[in-house]
């Protein structure tokens, strides 16, 4: 199919958050070369609220939760259309069933290595195979199918000048740097331990940082914090539970630092050009670490890896997780360090 013959393009990334902003900077390198093209989104419904906006593209939203009927109610959407391509950018088997309500011409997918739960089936062509790549240099491989050849990363995302006043109200705006520690993945075995994150804030406090928690209203992140903080003897800014997606991203983008483990908020602040720390035990951060920050990742996967699979990383499958509780392995003097790092590299 000749690229510029190319005029209508669905991207398939339903979830997560991390994800979603690495297929972000696909999709607007897209853009660049396709400036005319219609660009259609199916995505999850969490995660079109922090997309909800997005220049030059519509969401179309796939709640996963309405079973059967969002099935449905995705084939009715696209009734009586087809698209030139399909870029399918989720191996879930959920994600294969979903691709099969988009008619396309041709239905992009990932290379034999990185496909799994039947994804070969839902497509037609294959990304190339890449040795040991970055989530976000997977979906730019989508991308380099379709005429892109600049990939460095660059980030729109749609934030009101409502989202970021919300944003300065939160954490003020007198100058003073600002530590803001995202605490909590989405399993409770990726958090770090409360008592290190306090000493860690209580450390960059003693530097003159103004120390934030950020985090969704779920009961575990709110008592997270709240342990956190029973930890801390001075004040710290309790975010938790107070921002939609977009007003997290804006108070991520007044941040000095951002620590957090491997979760959604520390790649909404790569999207911002904050530096983040990042905390990993489970899963390999040259994979799926903050993509312009690994050089501040603490980790302690590549032991563990060893350990419970007997070989070094590089000789395993890449993207090979480690169980069990891992995070205690991190220690706060190898954060506190990175911190000064960050601090010196970054003249903060």
């Amino acid at each position: 199919m000749p690229l510029e013959s190319v005029q209508s393009i669905c991207i398939l990334r339903l979830s997560a958050i991390g994800d979603v902003c690495h297929a972000v900077s696909a999709v607007q390198a897209i853009q660049k070369v396709h400036p005319n093209a219609k660009i259609t989104w199916v995505i999850g419904k969490v995660e079109a609220m922090l997309l909800q906006g997005l220049p030059g593209v519509e969401l179309v939203v796939f709640d996963k939760k309405q079973g059967r009927a969002a099935f449905k109610a995705l084939k009715q959407r696209f009734k009586g259309q087809r698209f030139d391509v399909l870029l399918n950018m989720q191996v879930a088997f959920r994600a294969g069933l979903v691709s099969r309500c988009i008619p396309a011409r041709v239905k992009i997918g990932f290379d034999k290595a990185r496909s799994k739960e039947l994804h070969s089936l839902f497509i037609n062509k294959r990304i190339d195979a890449k040795s040991e790549p970055h989530v976000l240099e997977g979906f730019m491989q989508f991308a380099e199918q379709l005429g892109v050849q600049d990939f460095t990363p660059h980030w729109q995302l749609p934030l009101s000048g409502v989202d970021k006043a919300k944003a300065v109200e939160l954490v003020g705006d007198n100058g003073d740097p600002l530590l803001v520690i995202s605490p909590a993945a989405s399993k409770a075995e990726r958090n770090w331990l409360p008592e290190r994150y306090a000493a860690v804030a209580k450390y960059a406090a003693s530097k003159g940082f103004k120390v934030a928690l950020t985090g969704g209203p779920t009961d575990m992140e709110r008592a997270l914090a709240a342990d956190i903080i029973s930890q801390c003897d001075f004040e710290v800014n309790n975010l938790v539970g107070q921002t939609s997606l977009k007003e997290l991203t804006c108070v991520l983008a007044l941040a000095t630092v951002v620590l957090a483990p491997d979760t959604g908020p520390a790649h909404m602040a790569t999207t911002q050009g904050t530096p983040v720390i990042g905390l990993y035990a489970h899963s390999n951060p040259k994979r799926t670490g903050p993509y312009l920050s690994q050089q501040y990742v603490v980790e302690s996967y590549f032991d563990a890896v060893k350990e419970q699979h007997g070989k070094p990383a590089e000789q395993l499958p890449w993207g090979t997780r480690v169980k069990g509780e891992l995070m205690h392995r991190i220690s706060v003097e190898a954060v506190t360090a990175m911190f000064d790092k960050v601090v010196h590299e970054h003249r903060l």
